[in-house]
């Protein structure tokens, strides 16, 4: 018998470790695939630069289209990607539909697919598109929408999410033909209601890019009012990187839970996880014949008889003192639990109480939801203003899972930041933080030190204001991952050599050396001796010194016991030390090598 823990696993305990194990920082897994169609405005205004230096539009698309299929090919390559090129001359699309250009369907990314994008890049890409698809001309974006519902129910998976991105730097496509802007808003909201989202990455045009002449009406406005998300056109590619990869990052719910601030007023919230380890992929074992994933299933048999046991043959059982009492699977359950999921508030404590070293491990992030308890919102920024007036964070206990152990949590209150470009860059909200037990806190020994004096004190503190800087995690990328991707990319994509990894890790030395100036010798003389050098290396001993004395071997050969090793040819097992003190004591000069020491002293006992 083994321990209960393991005891009468199905299909639902295996799904309950699932979610345990997203509660440690495991892997992410959910149902269905994510679909994304990138649809690119091949007018001729998109392949115009706005400065000699600049990138056209449809250059920048592109590129952020391959970056995107690279990022997916990494995290989670069973999504489905497709790339759609609307205003061309020529057209290819199932439903034959003029001026739509269906470069990729609906599929898993791959190498071949970046490939083809990395094509369409720069000069010589633009002109590649001339000639095979051509661009500039007249279309009806009902069309083009019509097509991209197509893509999606051609597709035989289910997907979890359903989403274009709209490439374009066009703010009013169809001002001069109002029934086609109609029967684009009117496809618009039917794509709404089958749950397809459209996204627009609107660039930047001469004159400003306004969004109010037709594209309000024809975008999932509600999802972004609901993220604080302001409208700006893109100007650099770095921007628009950025926006898109805030659009089509996965915003899934780890758990939906009810917060109960009494034992009458409770409200649901969403608990995302922010913050995730980034780790090399795992193997993954090829059969060798037909180079398949190979997959490992257990069975159980018995040891006696060879036969195969069912779950309902095997039992488990804890043992206590010398007995060994066997748990039904009820009573397992019983023992694993001890609440409802949920979050209980405890009460309230100022912030200034929670300091860093309490750290347990990364914090969530807690949304309001109103798929349980309608107005969960309006309660939920309510106690989040609150929070935020009094400087206050709400203390309660988190159970995640009805099996996984409470912990008592820290709710953070969280004011939305947005940046330069009025992208939300911070959310409103709560990060919960795990406070930890007594038994998490270590219990260090203390050892003497010595004590700085203020004057050493205010010079280092100099030194650490000219250093500071505002840090944030993901400007640092972990150079071992990125180079390892990097050379998977290249293995991938028959590239001759992988493209070298910054390490944005290192100290930037020489900007460091400005910066301080001469505030590093002023510390150096107030700390170290005067004659102190630590760059100096450490010199060896000399062989004249006391130390080398001690260690040199002592002979105490006489002159006719050499002769005896020198006629009976046993010279060479003496030591090299030896031989070199015999030629001292004899002021010869034998050189380095023990064969040079040998044929001088027998060359000189011999004579």
């Amino acid at each position: 018998m083994s321990g209960w823990e393991s005891y009468y696993k199905n299909e639902d305990d295996e799904e309950e470790e699932q979610e345990e194990s997203l509660e440690a920082g495991g892997d992410y897994k959910y149902s269905g695939r994510d679909s994304l169609i990138f649809l690119v405005d091949a007018s001729s205004a998109m392949f115009k630069s706005q400065g000699e230096d600049e990138l056209t539009p449809f250059d920048m698309s592109i590129q952020c289209i391959k970056s995107v299929y690279t990022n997916k090919i990494i995290s989670s390559d069973h999504d489905l990607l497709a790339v759609v090129f609307y205003g061309t001359k020529k057209d290819k699309n199932s439903v034959n539909f003029k001026n739509i250009y269906v470069l990729q369907e609906l599929d898993n990314p791959g190498a071949k697919r970046v490939q083809e994008l990395d094509k369409f890049k720069g000069q010589q890409g633009q002109k590649h598109f001339q000639d095979l698809i051509g661009y500039g001309c007249d279309y009806s974006l009902s069309e083009v929408l019509w097509v991209c519902a197509n893509l999606f129910s051609d597709v035989q998976f289910k997907m979890s999410h359903k989403r274009i991105m709209l490439f374009t730097n066009e703010d009013d496509p169809h001002g001069n033909d109002s029934a086609k802007a109609s029967r684009a808003r009117t496809k618009a909201g039917d794509l709404r209601d089958t749950g397809i989202f459209l996204d627009l990455m609107h660039l930047k045009k001469r004159g400003g890019f306004d969004i109010s002449l037709f594209y309000r009406d024809i975008i999932s406005m509600a999802e972004d009012e609901d993220l604080g998300v302001h409208f700006k056109e893109s100007s650099k590619l770095g921007d628009l990187l950025r926006k898109v990869l805030a659009k089509e990052t996965k915003k899934r719910v780890l758990s939906r839970l009810k917060l109960k601030l009494n034992e009458d007023i409770a409200l649901t919230v969403g608990i995302y996880n922010m913050v995730q380890k980034a780790l090399k992929p795992h193997p993954v074992r090829l059969y060798r014949e037909t180079n398949e994933p190979v997959r490992t299933k257990t069975r159980t048999f018995n040891v006696n008889t060879g036969s195969l046991l069912l779950p309902s043959d095997t039992m488990r059982s804890q043992t206590y003192g010398s007995r060994q009492i066997v748990l039904e699977k009820e009573e397992t359950e019983q023992l694993k639990r001890f609440d409802e999921p949920g979050l209980i508030l405890i009460g309230f404590k100022p912030l200034i109480m929670l300091k860093k070293h309490h750290f347990l491990r990364p914090s969530l992030f807690v949304y309001p939801e109103e798929s349980l308890i309608n107005g969960s919102s309006t309660l939920f920024n309510a106690l989040l203003t609150k929070c935020l007036e009094k400087e206050v964070m709400a203390v309660c206990r988190y159970t995640p899972r009805q099996n996984i152990p409470p912990y008592f949590v820290a709710l953070i209150p969280q004011e939305e930041e947005l940046d330069d470009q009025k992208f939300q860059v911070t959310p409103p909200g709560f990060q919960l933080v795990f406070l930890p037990y007594a038994d998490d806190k270590r219990k260090v020994p203390i050892t003497e030190k010595v004590m700085a004096n203020p004057e050493q004190v205010d010079k280092m503190k100099a030194i650490v204001q000219k250093l500071r800087f505002k840090y944030r995690s993901d400007n640092f990328e972990n150079p071992v991952l990125q180079q390892h991707f990097r050379n998977l990319e290249a293995l991938a994509l028959d590239l001759m050599e992988p493209e070298p990894a910054v390490d944005l890790t290192l100290p930037k030395v020489e900007a460091m050396d400005k910066r301080l100036g001469c505030l590093v010798d002023e510390f150096k003389e107030l700390v170290y001796p005067p004659d102190y050098n630590p760059e100096e290396k450490v010199l060896k001993r000399k062989q004249g010194d006391e130390g080398s004395r001690s260690k040199k071997p002592k002979v105490e050969l006489s002159e006719e016991e050499l002769k005896a090793y020198v006629s009976k040819g046993t010279l060479g097992k003496l030591t090299v030390p030896m031989l070199k003190e015999v030629c001292r004591e004899y002021g010869l000069k034998g050189g380095l090598k023990k064969q040079e020491l040998l044929d001088t002293l027998t060359k000189h006992f011999q004579d």
